[in-house]
């Protein structure tokens, strides 16, 4: 027989849910980022939106907290909510104007330091968020090649320069981390300029570059994410951009930070023309950068690359406190740590109730899922609600942070272990849907009605 729940707080939907019902008809997509719908965790019982954060605890609209086990400010905030240094400096900057006709010195500050982190880079351009970050790459790879087919693997925002993958077969971004991406909006004098490839599969981008060798601008990708290169994976890549002339670009928006003091690539031996980095290297505010080679970069002068806010103090000034503090704190080494503990906590736990789950990605990127058939989003949306009602913010995703330490690890998998026992039960007995309170988590992106 299952046993009752025992539930640390109110599992009911609250405030937050309450707020959520009036942005679904003032907001199309209810809000600014996919990732942030309720729908994508516990339609009708996820929290929606917060009164604070600090650390790794966040309070919802009605003052309950939770132990942030999810992505942790989609990844934004290595440090932890609110890292005391950061923001100092943050205020700080506001008290002295965070914007001016003249240009913060701080960004200065920030070009130097990348690129002393990073010896093959000698030139820095700023914005504000990843997907703007990544449609200034382009752009400037563009230019400098004067040529338009972007061959990419993986997922990379928003713009027209991506989304154009979709034009002539609507499903070519399936495979790229996000699926049911529709191209409307994007012009269809777009079609064929952007080229998938798969991580691992060097043969379909060598397949690109022998149908358009003569037209490639860049080769976009992440160094990794979830899978290891193999066979000389990123190093044949690299030759293929030398070889056709493209620019060779790594998304480090997600992946840098974690894992080392800087970008990813920096461990796996091939450096880019260009990286772009954002989310992690300012701790929560919007700040993103590009970098790259003299020759490469000085083409963002041939075309009009510009933007008001671009040039306003606080981003680099946080991210010029961030990466001091991350580097001081060697947050990457404890990121490793926590996310190793939890990886081996979730398979322990698994293996111990028999449910059938699979867990893969980095430490730093955990990811967590479970292979029943049609039920396994319905067992996702399970532990989801579970989870909330002993306390924590929990789904497929854990990003790392500083501010996760191992009492409050320790605490977390005795609750997964718990939840897992139930829906193993559940998953035996064939009540896994009637065990849930609402319907079944959105997987991809969906229009909201």
């Amino acid at each position: 027989m299952i046993s009752p729940v025992q539930t640390n707080v109110d599992p009911g939907p609250g405030t937050g849910q309450q707020l959520y019902r009036r942005a679904r008809g003032r907001i199309p997509g209810g809000a600014q980022l996919l990732g942030k719908r309720p729908e994508q965790y516990l339609p009708g019982g996820w929290p929606a939106y917060y009164s604070r954060a600090q650390g790794c605890t966040v309070w919802d609209l009605d003052n309950r907290p939770y132990s942030d086990f999810t992505s942790n400010g989609i990844g934004t905030c290595l440090l932890g909510y609110a890292d005391p240094v950061v923001n100092a400096a943050v205020t700080d900057c506001v008290a002295r104007g965070s914007m001016c006709t003249l240009n913060s010195p701080a960004e200065v500050e920030l070009a130097d330091r990348l690129c002393a982190i990073h010896p093959w880079a000698s030139k820095a351009r700023f914005a504000r968020t990843g997907g703007e970050a990544m449609a200034i790459s382009v752009r400037i790879a563009r230019a400098h090649t004067r040529r338009g087919v972007v061959a990419f693997c993986g997922y990379h925002g928003w713009s027209d320069w991506y989304l154009a993958a979709n034009l002539g077969a609507t499903d070519a971004l399936n495979g790229h981390l996000l699926p049911g991406l529709d191209p409307e909006g994007v012009p269809r004098a777009l079609l064929g300029s952007a080229l998938p490839f798969r991580y691992n599969q060097i043969s379909e981008l060598e397949q690109i570059v022998a149908a358009h060798r003569s037209e490639l601008a860049a080769i976009v990708m992440e160094p990794r994410r979830y899978d290891a290169p193999k066979d000389g994976f990123l190093e044949k890549v690299r030759a293929l951009a030398d070889e056709t002339g493209a620019v060779l670009i790594f998304d480090e928006i997600t992946a840098g930070w974690r894992t080392n003091h800087g970008g990813m690539h920096l461990t796996m031996g091939v450096s880019p023309d260009i990286a772009v980095f954002a989310k992690a290297m300012s701790n929560g505010f919007p700040m993103s950068a590009i970098i790259g080679r003299d020759a490469v970069m000085d083409a963002a002068q041939q075309t009009f690359i510009s933007s008001t806010y671009w040039t306003e103090s606080i981003g680099p000034t946080a991210a010029v406190a961030t990466l001091a503090r991350l580097e001081e704190l060697n947050v990457a080494q404890h990121v490793q740590e926590i996310g190793s503990s939890v990886r081996a906590g979730w398979a322990a736990a698994a293996t111990r109730t028999g449910l059938p789950a699979k867990v893969i990605g980095i430490p730093a990127l955990c990811i967590l899922s479970f292979d029943a058939g049609d039920l396994s989003r319905a067992l996702m949306t399970l532990f989801t609600q579970e989870m909330l009602a002993r306390g924590f913010l929990s789904a497929a995703g854990f990003y790392p942070t500083y501010a996760h330490q191992p009492d409050l690890v320790v605490r977390y998998l005795t609750a997964v272990e718990e939840v897992f026992g139930l829906m193993k039960e559940h998953l035996d007995r064939g009540t896994v849907l009637k065990a849930l309170h609402g319907p079944v988590a959105q997987s991809g992106f969906a229009r909201l009605t």
